[in-house]
């Protein structure tokens, strides 16, 4: 089969094809942000509340799960920026002469903007996968071998750089979909002039919930403390067991 005979090939040369593909994605990824949140707010319930959470990811489909969904995000976010990169690119080529007007120039503005803070998002992702999946901190990695995930995030927050990067990064992300939720709806031909207004309101409202949602955790832990005496606890009998050759707590489902 050629490429041009090729539909999904077809679709995807196409520029209406490539928008609707960033819109989808974006809704993925809109309703992903929102369920992570909410799994990320049990740390604030307790200690097991979240080491259940990230237990039952993780043992989902016999382990298979998390791993399935992991590479459907990767998918979504690789097709995602590959299909707004090209389109910026199309858009320039086919206007390579700056327009003098306001209006013009201000959504050239925002266009660059939504770019930089795209790619400063990714920037982001990749340390957040380093950080809490990889997990290239031994000591951390210890904590998530152990099924204390809890303690684990907490122990990431303890840096205050990382925390400021986490709010940072945050900022940049919810900028972004300020501005990307309303234009799902738009791309998908489900936003009218009666419904604009609230849409554009929804928009700015996921995204401010989304931003003082994700960096309360962060903000709790490093600023205020959540959870550290807990986590020193958890550390030590940790370090206890690993000597002794356990691979588990004896009271691992205890609540602390």
């Amino acid at each position: 089969m050629s490429l041009s005979t090729c539909a999904p090939c077809l679709f995807w040369q196409s520029s209406i094809g490539k928008k609707i593909v960033v819109a989808l994605t974006g809704a993925f990824l809109v309703v992903f942000l929102a369920g992570h949140l909410v799994g990320n707010l049990l740390i604030f319930q307790s200690s097991e509340s979240f080491n259940h959470y990230a237990d039952f990811l993780h043992t989902m489909l016999h382990g298979w799960g998390i791993w399935l969904f992991r590479a459907t995000m990767l998918v979504a976010l690789a097709l995602h920026i590959i299909a707004t990169v090209q389109l910026t690119a199309a858009n320039r080529i086919a206007r390579p002469t700056r327009y003098q007007k306001d209006a013009t120039m201000v959504a050239s503005r925002s266009s660059r903007l939504m770019i930089w803070s795209g790619l400063t998002i990714l920037v982001f992702f990749v340390f957040h996968i380093l950080h809490y999946t990889v997990r290239v901190d031994g000591d951390l990695k210890q904590l998530a071998d152990f099924h204390q995930n809890w303690a684990m995030t907490v122990a990431g927050f303890q840096s205050i750089p990382v925390v400021l990067f986490y709010i940072l990064a945050m900022g940049l992300l919810c900028s972004h979909l300020s501005h990307g939720v309303g234009s799902i709806f738009q791309t998908l031909g489900l936003r009218t002039k009666k419904s604009a207004n609230v849409i554009n309101l929804f928009s700015k409202a996921y995204a401010v919930v989304l931003f003082f949602g994700f960096i309360s955790i962060p903000v709790s832990i490093c600023f205020f403390g959540l959870g550290e005496k807990e986590m020193n606890e958890t550390i030590q009998k940790v370090e206890a067991a690993a000597k002794a050759g356990l691979t588990s707590l004896p009271d691992a489902g205890d609540k602390h």
